[in-house]
């Protein structure tokens, strides 16, 4: 199935998977510029780059087998397969970036938007009680299971 082709399937879940990955790209990206300032925003800085790391294994599946991961790590992102609990850690991951704005207004406010589009994505697809459908693009079923 190509990309077109799940993004016409009208699943949230996919939107919020896509929206996943836009939001492990900034997350990178400004948690690396934002590291340079000299006040708590290093925080915020190390909370999203950790936090990144942590997106890339959960909507990139096929990561968790290339990598060397420890049982517990497998475990913990094995929790989140469902819309409700991805939709639960992009919110939590939001809110600890909006917090940001408290410390000092910075660029980091583009990735706590991303983060909950995401959440709402994932959180509607909970509502409409859509099944989670990974993308095969970024490694979903289909490839996972040719790497075995």
């Amino acid at each position: 199935m190509a990309l077109m082709d799940e993004l016409k399937m009208r699943n949230f879940s996919i939107y919020g998977q896509w929206l996943g990955v836009l939001s492990i790209i900034l997350g990178l990206a400004l948690g690396i510029a934002n590291i340079f300032h000299f006040n708590l925003l290093i925080l915020f800085s190390i909370i999203l780059l950790c936090s990144s790391l942590v997106l890339i294994f959960i909507e990139i599946p096929l990561l968790l087998r290339i990598c060397p991961t420890s049982a517990k790590f497998d475990a913990f992102i094995k929790r989140f397969t469902t819309n409700y609990m991805r939709a639960a850690i992009y919110g939590v991951m939001s809110l600890v970036q909006w917090l940001s704005i408290i410390v000092d207004p910075s660029s980091l406010i583009a990735a706590a938007v991303v983060l909950a589009l995401a959440a709402g994505c994932y959180a509607l697809a909970g509502l409409k009680q859509q099944e989670f459908v990974g993308s095969t693009t970024l490694g979903g079923r289909g490839v996972a299971q040719m790497i075995v």
